[in-house]
């Protein structure tokens, strides 16, 4: 599984960035995560408001920090 959190390293993209990593020791869920910074790859992805978080290629949340509880349904936990 990859996740890729999409941000050039503002505080919401930093906070997003620790609260994915928690859950998913928390979880022991085996993934990559990637914190993507290159602003024109951002772009390419579709992403207009950071941060952003994918899981696998698919958007999961914009513009937003997501919580733990919405980063455990994203993995039905």
């Amino acid at each position: 599984m990859k996740i890729e959190i999409f941000g050039k390293g503002c505080a919401k993209c930093e906070r997003t960035e620790a609260i994915i990593t928690a859950t998913v020791k928390r979880l022991g869920i085996d993934a990559e995560i990637v914190h993507v910074r290159d602003l024109q790859e951002i772009v390419s992805r579709g992403v207009m408001v950071t941060p952003a978080v994918a899981i696998d290629g698919v958007m999961k949340i914009t513009g937003r920090i997501p919580t733990e509880s919405m980063v455990r349904q994203w993995f039905g936990k």
